[in-house]
């Protein structure tokens, strides 16, 4: 079946069952224009056409989040007709298997019942499937022959290349892209190919983890620029795609009342946790290679450190931005390696309770070493030598099975210099004012201060001014894989890493890493499944006269 040019003006119904789930997605009944809608962030989108290519298509990042995206893309009216996904693996799949296999994960992610078929017709159009090993030269031949069969029928020469492989193959796929002339290096935009003729764009998507170390990210970073240009790379991180952190510019940089106090004058110091109650459930060898460390501190919350911590930049061009918070990483004060301790903690869950069950501690999950040292809980606290950030510290934590499931950022704010008003605070002080950004579960944001109880006498309480998405949106915009899915098609890399970015974190992790890695045979801290952590992560945030939020 062929796409109609006056199929753009078809209305499709669609109806989508509501869901609150990792990414916040809310989606409601209603009527999209396919292929041309007004964006939820204003505006209209319009991605050119393009061949979808995803290695390791089979796999479960494929199956739980891109199908799934990319169906809510086609509910959302933005998945331009002529788009076609390209499966790339290792099994033995016929094109209408590879259908099936697309259609199952939709049905599987909403419930088949809720799945509009004459929808899902439109966005699995004629998928193609390419069997082959990642490193076998001949694959990439009978994939390229389909790429060059699809740029006749409507893909335009665009090609995208989603990377949802496990990171060990990120480096041979590149090479492969590159040695069969698939990467087409310099066409980043359409207008060219190398030196050759209009020919489409050209993009690879890479997925996290982005190395396991500095000199890992680093010969990753030099495989891709053998093959691709810069400007055709999309480093993803998802995080960044959330709504409240995107959201956490426009706060600082469109509201007179909070830049001019966002710095160390007025900033007591910063929090951002991001605590799960689940365990490594069905992932635990990727989680005994990567750890917290690596799952959830380098790759996303040293980016909303970075969002929080940036200068303004002269524009929200993606250069722009990127280039403020990489000078951001460059700010931050190496950590002794002789004093990690004081900058770092570690920890490992043990059985416990969370919500109301008992859980088995990290050495009962599937696939995990009985002695293993991986760190389920990770803090560190960051210092940022710079004229706005002098002497405020920054502190950042991760884990799994915690008492609560969110994510957030608090900026907390110092003590008015008069206390006048300690007798009549609850609690016998005032409590300090503070901004509260949650990325998850509920995303939104609210303002804690001190406000003076109803009724006779001079008492008072602590109020939340708070703003919620969910309960004052009629629909809640793009999920963060479908707002990556769509940036990327687009070519709008204010979302994507860059590649000096990246190294920047890894060196910031570095001592950590080191450190870590040579005192395995101390042992690691434990923390109780249900609990807030280890006590030395307390310890650490408390040396400073602080302590960590209770969400």
């Amino acid at each position: 079946m062929n796409p109609k040019d006056d199929a753009l003006d078809e209305l499709v119904g669609y109806e989508v069952a509501d869901r609150w789930g990792d990414d916040q997605d809310v989606h409601v009944h209603g009527v999209a224009r396919l292929g041309e809608t007004p964006s939820p962030f204003g505006g209209k989108r319009h991605p050119d056409p393009c061949a979808l290519v995803i290695f390791g298509v089979t796999g479960d990042l494929a199956h739980r989040k891109l199908m799934p995206a990319l169906y809510d893309l086609g509910c959302h009216g933005v998945l331009p007709f002529g788009t076609t996904i390209v499966g790339y693996g290792r099994q033995e799949l016929r094109d209408d298997e590879f259908r099936a296999l697309l259609q199952s994960s939709i049905d599987d992610h909403y419930g088949s019942e809720s799945v509009d078929g004459s929808l899902c017709e439109r966005i699995l159009m004629t998928p193609r499937y390419v069997q082959g090993q990642f490193d076998d030269p001949s694959g990439y031949a009978r994939l390229a022959a389909v790429l060059e069969d699809l740029d006749a029928a409507g893909t335009r020469g665009n090609r995208m290349f989603y990377l949802a492989t496990p990171p060990s193959q990120f480096g041979v796929i590149v090479d492969q892209l590159g040695a069969s002339g698939l990467a087409r290096k310099g066409a980043f935009d359409g207008a060219s190919a190398g030196d050759g003729p209009a020919a489409g764009w050209t993009r690879v998507v890479i997925e996290k983890p982005f190395g396991r170390d500095l000199a890992t990210a680093q010969e990753l970073n030099r495989t891709i620029a053998a093959a691709f240009d810069e400007r055709q790379v999309y480093r993803i991180d998802h995080y960044l795609a959330k709504e409240t952190a995107q959201n956490l510019l426009v706060l600082r940089f469109a509201n007179g009342i909070f830049e001019p106090v966002w710095n160390r004058q007025f900033v007591d110091h910063v929090q951002i946790t991001a605590a799960e109650t689940l365990g490594v459930e069905h992932r635990g060898p990727y989680f005994e290679e990567a750890g917290a460390l690596r799952d959830m501190i380098q790759p996303h919350l040293m980016q909303l450190f970075t969002l929080v911590a940036m200068e303004p930049p002269v524009s929200f061009d993606a250069d722009a931005v990127r280039e403020e918070k990489l000078k951001v990483l460059r700010a931050v004060r190496p950590m002794p390696p002789d004093r990690v301790e004081r900058f770092a903690v570690r920890g490992q869950y043990v059985q416990g309770m969370v919500g109301g069950e008992e859980v088995r501690a990290y050495h009962g999950e599937d696939r995990v070493a009985p002695d293993s040292h991986t760190e389920t809980y990770a803090a560190l606290k960051l210092l940022v030598d710079s004229w706005r950030w002098q002497g405020v510290p920054f502190y950042l934590r991760t884990g799994k099975r915690l008492a609560e499931r969110v994510t957030e950022i608090a900026i907390r704010f110092k003590r008015p210099p008069v206390t006048m008003f300690r007798d009549a605070a609850a609690g016998g002080g005032l409590a300090p004012n503070a901004l509260v950004l949650r990325v998850q579960p509920d995303e939104g944001f609210s303002l804690r201060i001190e406000s003076k109880m109803p009724g006779h006498g001079n008492h008072l309480q602590p109020v939340d001014m708070a703003y919620s998405y969910g309960t004052t949106l009629h629909e809640l915009p793009f999920s963060a894989y479908e707002t990556v899915l769509v940036d990327a098609m687009e070519g709008d890399m204010a979302l994507f890493n860059r590649g000096d970015q990246v190294e920047q974190a890894w060196r910031i992790m570095e001592p950590v890493l080191r450190a870590w890695q040579t005192a395995p045979e101390r042992g690691i801290p434990i923390y109780e499944a249900g609990s807030w952590g280890p006590e030395a992560a307390d310890a650490l945030i408390a040396r400073d006269g602080h302590s960590w939020r209770r969400p």
